[in-house]
C-alpha cells in the first residue's frame, strides 16, 4: 500500500481506539461491562448489531458461495422474508429473553430446568462451538490481507524466519482485545456503532467505483446466463443441479431461523436495550440497517464471477491485471504457503504455469458449470500432480478450499487503484474488529458466567469477578490464536460453519425455545435434545474431517465403498436431485446442511418425548416477570377486535408510540408487501402462466437486488447516522446517572432455583 491508503487505515482506527479506552469510567459494574447496564438505545444496538454481524469471513464467505450459484437461488429466499418478518416485528423470543433478565445462557438454563450440571454442560459445549468456529474467523481473515496485500507468507526478523500468518493473527487478536479490556460491552457497542457509522459513506465509495468499472449489460449479465441447464446464475427455475447451496439448504436455513432463534442468546446485544420493547424495536431497525451491506456484498461476488469467468478478462482487461494472471499468482501463492518446501513445490507452480497454454478459444466460452468452468483445468492439473493417496487426497482439499476463498482479495487486490485499496482495507479492518472483538467477548463472558461463577458458593466480589471477565478475554484470544494456527479448514467456509455451529445448534434450538414459551419441557426432555442433535452433528463434524485420509482409505482396504455407495444412493434417490448421496474419496458424502437438518428433526423428537414422558407443568410467569410476580410496570394486554386485528398480527403493543408504529408498518409493507407479494408471489404466478426469457431474470435481479436496495442505503445511512449518534451520547448520560446493583452479577441463588421450580 502506498502512504495515502496508511494514513486512511491508521487515523480512524486510532481514533476509534480512543473512544474504547474513553468509555473505561463507565464499567463501574459487572452489568454494565457484560450488558452495558442494560439502559442501551435501538440505533446504538441496531448499528452495532449490524457491523458485529458484517464480518471478513462473511464477505469471503459470501463470495464464495455465490461464486457456486450466482442470483438464481436467492429468489427463493423470499419464502423465509415472511418468518424473518414475523420474528423481527413480534420481538420472538427476543422480548421473551429480555424479560428473563438473564445475563447469560447459563443463567437461563439453571433457572429454568433447575440443573447446575446442565449449565455447566451446556455453555461448555456452546463455547467450543462457538469458540472453534469463531476462531477460523482471525485466520480467514489473516489470510484475507496477505492475499489483497500481498504480503509474502514468511519474513525474516532478526536473522529468524518467520511466518507472517502468525505475525498478523497475533496483531489482529491483540487489537480485539484491546476493544474489549476498558469497559466490555459498553466500550464494544459504542466502537461497534461508531465503524457501522463510518461503513456506511464506504460502502458508497466502493459501490459506485464498481458501478462505474463494470457494465451489467455488457460484462455482468453475459457471464451470469452463460450456464449449463439445471445450473442458471439467473434464472430460479432452472437450478435443479446446483449442489450445496442449492433450495435444500434453504429449507434447512428456514427451520433453523425458527427453531434455533434463541440458541446464541446470552452474551450479546440481548442484555443491553433499555427495556424488553426497545431491545424488539432494535431488530426491528435490523430490516432498513443492511440495505447498502447487502448491496456491497452482492456486488463485491458479481465482480468476482463476472471478471473470472468472462473472457473479455481472459488475456486482457481495462485493469492492469487479467483473470489468467490473477488465476496463476492465487494458485502459486496458495502452493507457497500449504507446500514450504521450494523442491516439492516447484513442479506444481509449473504445472500451474502450463494450464493456459492448453486451453483453446472452446474453453474460454463453452457453458460454465460447477464440474466444468474456468477453475476446473487449474483444479485438476492440481489433483493429478498431488496424487491419488490419503496424504494427496488432504493436500488437495487445502489447495482447494484456499483457492475458492482467496479469490476474491487476490483479485481486489489487483483492480483497486490507491486509495480505493486503502479504504477497502480500512473497511475490513473494522469490521475485523468489530467481529473478533464481539465474539472473543461472548465466548470469555459465556466461560466466566457459566462455568467459572457457578463454582463459588458465596458473593463474588465486583472487582474480582471484573478481572477474571477481563483475563478470560485474553485466555480466549489465546485459544483463538491456537486454532487460528493449527487448524485447517477443509471445506467451503458457510458449510464448515454450518456443521461446526451445528454440534451446539443441532440440539440447543428445542431447549431454548422450548424454555422461554412452553410450560411441559424439563431437563429430561433437554438432555435427551441435546444428546440426539448436538450428538449426530459432532459425528458428522468426525466424518468430514476424517474422511479423506482415514474413514474412506479404510472402507477402500475393507472393500465396502460400493456397498456404502449403493446404500447412499438408495437413501437419498427419493430426493434426488435436491439432496445427491455418493462415495466421494475426497469428501463426505452428507454436506453440512443435510447433516444440521437431521440433527435439528432429532432433537425436536427427543426434547418433545422426554418432556412428556416426566411431565410436570413450570411456572413460566415467574420466570418472565409476568402477571402477579412482575416488580415493575406491566405489560399492557389488548383484546382482538377487528379494528385491532392486523396491528396485532405484526406485533404492535400498546407499548408502540406512533413513531413505532411507523416503522413497524414501514418494515412489513416492504419485507411482505414489495417483498412477498409483489416481487415474489406476483412473478411466480406470472411464470406459471407465461415463463420468462432469461434476459427478463437479468432486470429483475437488477432491479430488485442492487437499485431498490441502493437507494434504501442512501437513506438509511442519514437516518442511522442521526440515531446513533443520538443513542451513543444519551448512553453515556444514562451511565453516569446509573445506580449499580452489586448482586446483579449472573449469579443464581439455591432458594432463587427452587421457588422457580416449584
Amino acid at each position: 500500500m502506498s502512504w495515502i491508503d496508511w494514513v486512511i487505515v491508521v487515523v480512524p482506527i486510532a481514533l476509534i481506539m480512543g473512544i474504547a479506552f474513553y468509555s473505561k469510567r463507565y464499567a463501574r459494574g459487572v452489568a454494565d461491562y457484560l450488558a452495558a447496564g442494560r439502559i442501551a438505545g435501538r440505533y446504538l444496538i441496531s448499528v452495532g448489531d449490524m457491523t458485529a454481524a458484517l464480518s471478513v469471513i462473511t464477505l469471503v464467505a459470501g463470495t464464495e458461495a455465490n461464486y457456486q450459484t450466482g442470483y438464481a437461488v436467492s429468489f427463493w429466499n423470499a419464502i423465509i422474508t415472511p418468518v424473518g418478518m414475523f420474528i423481527s416485528l413480534t420481538g420472538f423470543c427476543v422480548y421473551r429473553w429480555r424479560e428473563t433478565r438473564c445475563l447469560s445462557m447459563g443463567q437461563f438454563l439453571e433457572l429454568r430446568y433447575g440443573s447446575k450440571f446442565f449449565r455447566i454442560f451446556c455453555a461448555s459445549l456452546r463455547t467450543v462451538a462457538e469458540m472453534v468456529t469463531n476462531a477460523i474467523g482471525p485466520a480467514i481473515a489473516t489470510n484475507f490481507f496477505i492475499y489483497f496485500l500481498g504480503l509474502p507468507h514468511r519474513v525474516m526478523i532478526g536473522g529468524v524466519n518467520l511466518p507472517c500468518y502468525g505475525i498478523v493473527v497475533v496483531l489482529c487478536l491483540t487489537l480485539a482485545v484491546l476493544f474489549i479490556w476498558p469497559a466490555g460491552r459498553i466500550s464494544l457497542i459504542i466502537t461497534d456503532c461508531f465503524q457501522g457509522l463510518l461503513c456506511y459513506p464506504i460502502f458508497v465509495v466502493i459501490i459506485g467505483y464498481i458501478i462505474l468499472h463494470f457494465s451489467w449489460t455488457e460484462d455482468i449479465a453475459p457471464v451470469m446466463l452463460n450456464r449449463v441447464p439445471g445450473q442458471s446464475f439467473m434464472n430460479p427455475y432452472d437450478i435443479s443441479q446446483l449442489r450445496d447451496f442449492n433450495l435444500f439448504a434453504l429449507v434447512t436455513n428456514l427451520t433453523a431461523t425458527l427453531l434455533c432463534r434463541a440458541n446464541w442468546f446470552g452474551n450479546d446485544t440481548t442484555n443491553s436495550a433499555k427495556s424488553a420493547h426497545e431491545q424488539k424495536i432494535a431488530g426491528v431497525l435490523g430490516t432498513w440497517r443492511n440495505g447498502m451491506s447487502t448491496v456491497f456484498i452482492l456486488l463485491i461476488a458479481v465482480i468476482t464471477i463476472t471478471f473470472m469467468t468472462s473472457p473479455h478478462f481472459v488475456k486482457k482487461s481495462d485493469f492492469k491485471t487479467n483473470s489468467t494472471e490473477v488465476r496463476i499468482e492465487l494458485s502459486s501463492k496458495v502452493l507457497d504457503e500449504i507446500i514450504p518446501d521450494a523442491k516439492e513445490r516447484q513442479p506444481l507452480v509449473d504445472k500451474i504455469k502450463a494450464v493456459p497454454g492448453k486451453l483453446t478459444e472452446a474453453d474460454y466460452t463453452h457453458k460454465m458449470s460447477q464440474q466444468k468452468n474456468m477453475d476446473t483445468p487449474y483444479l485438476d492439473a492440481m489433483r493429478e500432480a498431488m496424487g491419488d493417496t490419503p496424504e494427496g487426497r488432504m493436500q488437495f482439499q487445502k489447495f482447494r478450499s484456499l483457492y475458492n476463498q482467496m479469490m476474491m482479495p487476490t483479485l481486489l487486490g489487483k483492480i483497486f487503484p490507491v486509495g480505493m485499496i486503502g479504504v477497502f482495507c480500512l473497511l475490513m479492518v473494522m469490521l475485523l474488529i468489530s467481529t473478533d472483538d464481539s465474539r472473543i467477548f461472548n465466548a470469555s463472558s459465556t466461560l466466566m458466567q457459566d462455568l467459572v461463577l457457578p463454582l463459588f458458593k458465596g458473593h463474588l466480589d465486583q472487582k474480582m469477578h471484573l478481572l477474571l471477565l477481563r483475563l478470560m478475554t485474553v485466555w480466549v484470544a489465546l485459544f483463538f490464536l491456537v486454532v487460528s494456527l493449527f487448524f485447517a479448514q477443509l471445506d467451503y467456509i458457510n458449510m464448515f460453519t454450518t456443521i461446526m455451529c451445528a454440534v451446539w445448534m443441532g440440539g440447543a434450538g428445542p431447549v431454548m425455545l422450548g424454555g422461554l414459551y412452553s410450560r411441559f419441557g424439563n431437563l429430561t426432555g433437554a438432555w435427551s435434545a441435546i444428546i440426539l442433535g448436538s450428538g449426530t452433528s459432532l459425528a458428522g463434524l468426525i466424518c468430514q474431517r476424517n474422511w479423506a485420509d482415514h474413514i474412506y482409505p479404510f472402507l477402500e482396504k475393507m472393500q465396502w465403498v460400493d456397498t456404502w455407495d449403493h446404500v447412499l444412493r438408495t437413501v437419498s434417490g427419493p430426493f434426488n436431485p435436491w439432496i445427491v448421496w455418493a462415495m466421494d474419496p475426497v469428501k463426505f458424502p452428507i454436506n453440512s446442511y443435510e447433516i444440521y437438518f437431521i440433527s435439528m428433526v432429532l432433537s425436536v423428537v427427543g426434547y418433545v418425548g422426554g418432556s412428556y414422558l416426566t411431565y410436570k407443568p413450570y411456572n413460566l410467569d415467574k420466570l418472565l416477570h409476568r402477571g402477579e410476580y412482575a416488580d415493575g410496570p406491566k405489560n399492557i394486554s389488548e383484546p382482538w377486535t377487528l379494528r385491532n386485528i392486523f396491528s396485532k398480527l405484526i406485533g404492535i403493543t400498546p407499548e408502540y408510540t406512533k413513531g413505532d408504529r411507523i416503522i413497524a408498518y414501514s418494515v412489513f409493507g416492504y419485507s411482505f408487501v414489495y417483498g412477498v407479494i409483489l416481487v415474489f408471489v406476483g412473478i411466480v404466478v406470472w411464470n406459471a402462466i407465461w415463463p420468462w426469457p432469461n434476459s427478463w431474470w437479468t432486470v429483475k435481479f437488477y432491479i430488485t437486488s442492487l437499485i431498490v436496495p441502493a437507494i434504501i442505503g442512501v437513506i438509511s445511512t442519514v437516518w442511522f447516522l442521526w440515531g446513533g449518534i443520538k443513542d451513543s451520547r444519551q448512553l453515556f448520560i444514562d451511565l453516569e446517572n446509573r445506580v449499580e446493583d452489586p448482586d446483579d452479577n449472573g449469579q443464581v441463588s439455591d432458594e432463587t432455583k427452587a421457588d422457580l421450580l416449584k
